[in-house]
């Protein structure tokens, strides 16, 4: 088997060296104490486990208090956590985990093979939106003893181990979940995890406070007594918060991309981009292709070439974004292709497709009328749907935008399915079999799950490609066959890519020993700590 391990003591050393210098700062002892204010973006999370609830603020503040099998080190390096080491079989079929001893949950039940299993087989597989897609080659999980977990695999599979740091497959307790409706247990609100912090209070709308969690395995850690997570909708009021010191850290974009240029010259804050890499941030707009007009992918590429992507991101993010190109980020290297279908802003082109769709204007000027529903994560979403009003009016085609919050709006596209349109969010994790997937393959069309396919499309023709990417032999094929997946995808058009975002973190130049992996946008926080 080859085997995958920390490389000795040298290493340990310069790696808790350089996290603890965190942000380019300079190495210093750590302070023990003090409670760190962080503004929970976006918004207010619904629920406190990530492990079926992939909203960003969901992810942000429970990796804090759950811990993953491994973490992403610099450039995707996988690093131990919760498993010590993991060994792969010379056949790509098996591989065998070494748990950590002595780690206990924090009501202090022992954590086990047996919680990995659980949530393996009544989560990720089951209610988490991407579970299906990222362990489709996974056959069964087994628990030989307390501390070893075995996956068995149909076929090698190049996303298992990338999947499984505390963002995207959490672990939790099986013997607080085990019988219950998952989605609904109490405990997703009072979580119980392994993490450096524990939960402490959750008061809707104001805050969520977590304490140091005095058992936690890795000894002397966390250095904070205390996270404060503030609930601050407003962006202008974040950025006060920040100028003022009244809270000190925040990811995924806490302020407005107006106020970024202000932070970054702000003498008491850092602004940050690393740390996003894994996660993949993109802008999309997402069409409901189970009714009209958007059943028809000519009305979907009309709307496609009616947006000036380029204009796009100089109005609502200042350039700082890229438009997009494919429904795979060129973030994601070997997997990206350019080799697509494309849609240049050409209103003309709009206008000929919504012809031939049957759609010709009214007296009045107008096609149709449709609602476009923007995801309430921030401001900024709300100005890519006025963008898209306007552009499309162009064409004929009347918008109404309709926002709510965050609940309503999952459960009008994910649970109702009573929407024509919206703009949200797509995050990549590092690999398109967990990031794309659950876009457009049909056994992801998940009911009440969100960030699965939510538009309702399915097709064979991509089906069998996403299913034959899980089965293939070699990288190398599976590489090859998610470049036909975004042809597939950029032909049919139930999503469209309008942005690549660059995510930045916002940070008190008081606040050190912030690690800056590929996935550090939610790092534990366990190495950080507040200089005087």
């Amino acid at each position: 088997m080859r085997s995958f391990a920390p490389a000795g003591a040298l290493r340990a050393l310069l790696l808790t060296t350089f996290l603890a210098t965190g942000l380019g700062a300079q190495a210093q002892t750590p302070v023990r104490g003090g409670t760190l204010v962080v503004v929970s973006n976006p918004g207010e999370p619904a629920v406190l486990t990530a492990a079926f609830n992939q909203q960003g603020a969901v992810s942000a503040i429970s990796t804090k208090i759950f811990d993953g099998l491994i973490h992403f080190g610099e450039d995707f390096k996988l690093e131990p956590e919760l498993a010590t080491r993991w060994d792969v079989s010379p056949d790509g079929k098996t591989v065998r985990f070494t748990l950590r001893p002595n780690v206990r949950w924090h009501d202090g039940k022992p954590f086990t093979s047996a919680d990995v299993k659980f949530s393996f087989d009544e989560v990720w597989r089951k209610i988490h939106p991407r579970g299906r897609a990222t362990f489709a080659a996974v056959e069964s999980v087994e628990t030989p003893d307390p501390l070893t977990v075995v996956f068995k695999l149909r076929n090698p599979s190049g996303v298992v181990l990338r999947a499984l740091n505390s963002g995207e497959s959490q672990v939790i307790p099986k013997h607080l979940y085990e019988g219950t409706d998952i989605v609904q247990n109490p405990w997703n609100a009072k979580p119980v995890g392994t993490g450096p912090f524990r939960f402490k209070e959750w008061v809707r709308g104001d805050r969520i406070v977590l304490e140091r969690n005095p058992d936690y395995w890795d000894a002397g850690k966390p250095y904070l007594d205390q996270l404060v997570y503030r609930i601050i909708p407003d962006a202008t009021a974040r950025y006060a918060a920040f100028d003022t010191g009244a809270v000190q850290y925040g990811v995924l974009m806490p302020i407005s991309i107006n106020d970024l240029e202000r932070a970054q010259k702000n003498p008491k804050l850092r602004v940050e981009f690393r740390g996003y890499d894994w996660l993949g941030s993109s802008v999309a707009v997402d069409f409901n292709v189970r009714k009209p007009p958007f059943n028809d992918v000519r009305v979907r590429r009309a709307v496609a070439h009616a947006i000036d992507l380029q204009a796009l991101s100089k109005v609502t993010t200042r350039g700082v974004a890229k438009p997009g190109t494919s429904p795979v980020l060129s973030t994601q290297g070997r997997f990206y292709t350019n080799d697509l279908p494309a849609y240049a802003f050409d209103v003309k082109q709009a206008e000929r497709l919504l012809d031939e769709a049957g759609l010709p204007r009214r007296a009045d000027g107008t096609r149709f009328a449709v609602t476009l529903d923007w995801l309430p994560f921030g401001e900024s979403y709300l100005r890519y749907g006025e963008f898209i009003k306007q552009s499309l009016r162009r064409v004929g085609i009347e918008v109404t935008i309709r926002g709510q919050d965050l609940p309503q709006f999952m459960r009008r596209v994910y649970s109702q399915n009573d929407f024509d349109f919206i703009v949200t969010h797509r995050t990549a994790m590092g690999d398109p079999q967990i990031g794309t997937d659950r876009v457009f393959w049909s056994k992801t069309i998940l009911k009440d799950v969100p960030w699965s396919n939510g538009s309702g499309y399915s097709n064979p023709a991509m089906d069998g490609l996403i299913e034959a990417a899980h089965e293939a032999a070699t990288e190398e094929r599976r590489v090859e066959l998610y470049k036909k997946v975004q042809r597939q995808a950029q032909a049919d058009l139930p999503s469209f890519t309008l942005l690549e975002n660059r995510m930045y973190t916002i940070a008190s130049k008081r606040l050190q020993g912030l690690a800056t992996g590929s996935d550090s946008a939610y790092d534990s926080l366990k190495n950080a700590w507040l200089a005087p």
